[in-house]
């Protein structure tokens, strides 16, 4: 009798510590952070590819299906509208972009060819900043003649030029951009009620 009672016991304290959990979870909301890949000015409403590492420092977004919050209603709690662009990750030793195509709804790992690279350039480097307009160069540069695209990554401090195959090149400027990474407070999902634009916020760079 004793075993049984201890059981019930048992069983109702976990019972009890998985609501306060529940609970707990509701109350407080969660927070996720992400690579914007479309923004919907009118609708206020942002699409993002999650982190998949868990390392806020050290972000892999590549979690699909793609995510879609709506901006907090209230304007104090949303930070600097987000900039979308498709680049996920561009890797110069294996010579390859990762991108999140549009049309097929999938991430796509392509080779490149670099024609070009520079490292480290600082964000205020007079190849990636205007100091007379005293505000960054205007990137991705898409060089249609040589069929060439140049983009700078602050966050590796490089500045790449490089070519992709021919099938892709037609593709938007925005394809070879990397979007706003942004961290987004919510209690349910698709309506954030706290948006950070880390990317203009935060340590972190694009």
């Amino acid at each position: 009798m004793m075993n049984l009672k201890h059981i019930l016991f048992s069983a109702a304290v976990a019972a009890m510590l998985m609501n306060v959990a529940g609970v707990c979870q509701a109350e407080f909301g969660q927070v996720e952070q992400g690579r914007t890949v479309a923004f919907d000015k009118d609708k206020k409403e942002v699409t993002l590819i999650h982190d998949s590492s868990g390392d806020q420092t050290k972000p892999v977004y590549d979690k699909l299906p793609p995510s879609v919050f709506k901006l907090p209603d209230d304007p104090k709690e949303t930070g600097q509208e987000p900039k979308a662009g498709q680049r996920m990750k561009l890797d110069t030793d294996k010579k390859i972009i990762v991108i999140y195509d549009n049309t097929t709804k999938k991430l796509e790992t392509l080779p490149i060819n670099i024609v070009d690279l520079q490292q480290p350039i600082e964000k205020d480097h007079p190849l990636v900043f205007d100091k007379e307009e005293n505000k960054a160069k205007k990137m991705p540069v898409i060089d249609k003649e040589k069929k060439t695209i140049t983009i700078y990554s602050g966050r590796q401090k490089m500045l790449c030029t490089f070519s992709v195959p021919e099938n892709y090149f037609g593709y938007p400027a925005s394809t070879w951009d990397a979007g706003d990474e942004v961290r987004i407070y919510y209690k349910v999902a698709g309506q954030s009620l706290r948006f950070m634009n880390i990317s203009k916020t935060d340590i972190f760079k694009k």
